[in-house]
């Protein structure tokens, strides 16, 4: 590790008058998580030798572990399914193998049920593809001749996968022929839409009058998995899908808010009219959603679940009322942006699992305002009440869904920094958001202290009770401190905070996924710190005591590459990870890097990764 820097880097902040009430009644300031945690002098408990800072077109670990190649875009997933041909690609081979740029990993153990660590079901997000890099012709990402054989496969190559892995000897491995074995598309899958918006007139298309079945998904970002033993999945940057214009038509204002109108990357309209806005000016409200996928049955259709809101959401986190009702916290992924949660009307039942099939369809909806005094205050997007009335354009809680964002804005939610992940800690009870930059910001709130705030930060929501291990997940007020502040704290203005021991390594920029391990520990992955001259990777930090917030630096990324999904098995033993995008920018021909197999002729492909300890032990 490098020695620590200087002491005019040091955060010790003191105590809010809310912090300093909360020590004096519990009558020590031992017995509750330090309020910002910067001590003069830490001890992490993670055991790890750091990796120093690197940056080339290979990946890194930390001394002590194995990083796998296990999956890559267009790998078998299939007993007889076809090898990856980067000259040959079909839609049909695609739709048998392993898809593109992944993101959210969730491990459902088998059996159901279980806490199997050797033994389960991988479910991974396909956010998007890169043209110019499944492509050998096409040299822009932009490019809108592509053919409708060419769409097909970029389709295909999108969505999720779900696939039966084991550790066998201490080796992962895919079972090819196992029935769980499942591709997910915008192609040919069909959805059901649920909740208070499906049915709903603005839900309605030529090619489904009811407004209740939709075909696919897309832009699947992070996600995460329900205590009844699904995963849901997150649709976030819909922008890039629909070409033509909305213009004149009833959705105009609505498709600008989501930034419908000039993002396209790609060219499905010009092929399936469904993706034309113009022509179909309600398609888009049928994407935005959090999607529902029941792993353990192949047959099952996935459910898009309305009563989570519309907009970009990154992914989702889930915590228990005291009652035992669900509370499910999504950010949404774009600059001045807000959080959400969803709490169910019903508790979670345990002993009957199809008794939760459809708990997600009812309950309410809150945004999130952080005040200046440190307290976050939940504002329930309901129909009627306040501003969402039919003198706003609001004539239903359907339309209230279907525009979340504009209904937020007249609540009085706090813009935030690209509200990315929000997860709730299993072991603390409290909530993490991480925010990853904003440099548009020009106001600031105590929330969101820096302009041009080109390194985003962390912060942490305080239910009450959650310094008793009993947070109440459903209350309308919390609590809220940051965790840190990201950027270079050598850089007297960047305005970075950490913990006061944090390494010349330890340190990065743009937060975005994170996990937590059994022990509670926070594992963070970035998108954006290779814009500051060091590669996106993991870095992982203790959440209380003397080693909070000192972040360290376990894993480095191939150049141009994000780290995404990071996900644990029960055990801590095993760690899964994703490297997105390698060679983001560049083309087929001559791409930057040609990761992970480094042969000629073979572009980049986005993989997942399995990591270990060589002693077998668990990760930290």
């Amino acid at each position: 590790m490098m020695a620590p820097m200087s002491d005019p880097q040091k955060h010790t902040p003191e105590p809010s008058r809310r912090e300093t009430l909360q020590i004096a009644a519990l009558g020590t300031v031992a017995s509750v998580i330090a309020p910002h945690a910067q001590a003069a002098s830490t001890s992490s408990t993670l055991t790890f030798t750091e990796l120093e800072r690197v940056l080339d077109d290979h990946h890194h670990v930390a001394p002590g572990h194995t990083a796998q190649v296990f999956l890559r875009q267009g790998d078998p997933i299939f007993a007889g399914a076809p090898k990856y041909d980067p000259l040959a690609q079909t839609a049909g081979a695609q739709k048998r193998q392993f898809g593109s740029e992944s993101d959210y990993i969730g491990f459902m153990p088998l059996p159901m049920g279980s806490t199997s660590s050797t033994s389960g079901l991988l479910c991974v997000n396909h956010e998007m593809v890169h043209s110019t890099l499944m492509f050998p012709g096409v040299m822009e990402q932009y490019d809108d001749k592509r053919s409708k054989e060419m769409c097909d496969l970029e389709m295909v190559a999108h969505g999720h996968s779900i696939v039966e892995v084991a550790r066998i000897d201490g080796k992962w491995t895919v079972k090819y022929d196992s029935p769980y074995n499942r591709r997910i598309t915008p192609l040919d899958t069909a959805m059901a839409l649920t909740g208070p918006a499906a049915g709903h007139k603005r839900m309605k298309t030529r090619d489904d009058p009811t407004g209740r079945r939709v075909l696919g998904t897309f832009a699947n970002c992070a996600g995460g998995e329900t205590p009844w033993g699904t995963v849901m999945i997150a649709e976030e940057n819909i922008q890039h899908y629909f070409g033509g214009s909305p213009r004149g038509t009833s959705e105009e204002a609505n498709h600008a808010d989501m930034k419908l109108t000039n993002e396209v990357y790609f060219s499905w309209h010009k092929h399936y009219p469904r993706f034309d806005l113009a022509a179909e000016p309600h398609e888009p409200n049928r994407f935005g959603w959090m999607v529902e996928i029941d792993p353990y049955d192949p047959t099952s259709m996935p459910k898009k679940r309305t009563a989570l809101g519309r907009f970009k959401h990154e992914g989702v986190g889930f915590a228990f009322t005291p009652d035992g009702r669900v509370a499910v916290y999504s950010g949404d992924d774009e600059a001045f942006q807000f959080i959400y949660r969803f709490v169910t009307a019903r508790a979670f039942n345990r002993s009957e699992r199809k008794k939760n099939d459809d708990i997600m369809d009812d309950g309410v909806l809150s945004v999130a305002r952080f005040n200046d005094d440190e307290t976050l205050t939940w504002l329930p997007l309901i129909w009627g009440q306040g501003a969402l009335t039919p003198a706003n354009g609001f004539n239903d809680q359907g339309d209230v869904l279907i525009e979340s964002r504009r209904a937020a804005r007249l609540l009085g939610a706090t813009p935030m920094d690209r509200p990315e992940e929000v997860v709730p800690n299993p072991v603390t009870g409290t909530v993490f958001a991480a925010l990853t930059k904003n440099s548009r910001r020009t106001q600031t709130d105590a929330a969101n202290p820096r302009a041009n705030n080109k390194h985003g930060g962390m912060i942490e929501f305080l239910p009450p009770g959650y310094e008793r291990r009993a947070a109440d997940h459903g209350a309308t007020t919390y609590g809220w401190r940051p965790f840190l502040w990201a950027g270079d704290p050598t850089q007297a203005d960047s305005g970075a905070q950490y913990n006061a021991d944090i390494s010349a390594n330890g340190w990065f920029s743009n937060p975005d996924n994170m996990t937590f391990d059994p022990k509670g520990r926070i594992w963070l992955s970035t998108d954006g710190s290779i814009n500051f001259d060091r590669a996106d990777g993991l870095w992982a930090a203790d959440v209380t005591g003397p080693g909070r917030a000192l972040t360290r630096h376990f894993f480095a990324c191939p150049s141009g590459a994000e780290m995404t999904g990071p996900c644990f098995t029960p055990d801590g033993t095993t760690l899964f990870v994703s490297v997105q995008h390698p060679g983001e920018g560049s083309g087929f021909k001559f791409p930057t890097t040609r990761w992970p197999d480094f042969q000629e002729g073979v572009p980049p492909r986005s993989s997942v990764m399995i990591v270990q300890r060589t002693d077998g032990k668990p990760i930290g």
